[in-house]
């Protein structure tokens, strides 16, 4: 933890970056003085906004795709798909829950509207919902829960590809602007899992 730690005090001392003035140091409510309950992961070290809103945006992100994947129970029939399903739910469910100890060490809403009001506005990658980057609209998710067999596989892979796609460029966007080692950790983790994932759907519609 402590190498974390003294990289982000690094990255501060270094600052001047386009985020600058936006920083929260590592005496903040990050700090390692609060003892996080079991399954929590909060981020030690220095964090900034970038760090904060890739986390509210990638929560209800990834809350989704699992949301697409329990629709898989009962109406997927590719073992692949199903496969593909299985790790999906692994990898983003726990990531869930860690971003969220993230939020909640650092004293910031899980909700990127109720912390900074405006963002949502003007931007469709900053808005929650069918505007937010990869996000599938009502309308969608009602075209894949009426789907099955192979129906719901082609769409399925379809609408994963485009979401997971979604999430690779939030993931790019934190590497690039975020500040805190853990967070860009997690962010490159999600780049090179779901890049992965895209490729094997891909080849899910190719052979379908």
């Amino acid at each position: 933890m402590s190498t974390v730690a003294a990289g982000g005090l690094l990255l501060v001392a270094c600052g001047g970056d386009d985020m600058g003035g936006m920083d929260h140091g590592s005496g903040s409510s990050a700090s390692a003085s609060s003892t996080p309950a079991a399954g929590e992961n909060p981020a030690p070290g220095a964090f900034n906004d970038a760090d904060v809103m890739f986390a509210q945006m990638m929560i209800p992100h990834h809350e989704q795709a699992l949301e697409m994947s329990q629709l898989a129970d009962g109406r997927a029939s590719d073992t692949e798909v199903k496969a593909l399903v299985a790790d999906i739910e692994k990898a983003q469910d726990p990531e869930i829950r860690t971003m969220k100890s993230w939020l909640k060490a650092w004293g910031k809403p899980e909700s990127a509207e109720g912390s900074m009001p405006g963002m949502h506005h003007g931007s469709g990658d900053m808005d929650h919902g069918s505007g937010m980057s990869g996000m599938m609209s009502e309308a969608d998710m009602n075209k894949l829960q009426a789907a099955k067999g192979t129906a719901f596989d082609r769409m399925f892979a379809e609408m994963m590809i485009e979401h997971h796609k979604g999430a690779i460029t939030m993931a790019e966007d934190e590497q690039k602007n975020g500040r805190n080692a853990t967070a860009k950790a997690l962010a490159a983790d999600v780049v090179k899992t779901q890049s992965a994932e895209v490729e094997k759907f891909e080849k899910v519609l190719d052979r379908i």
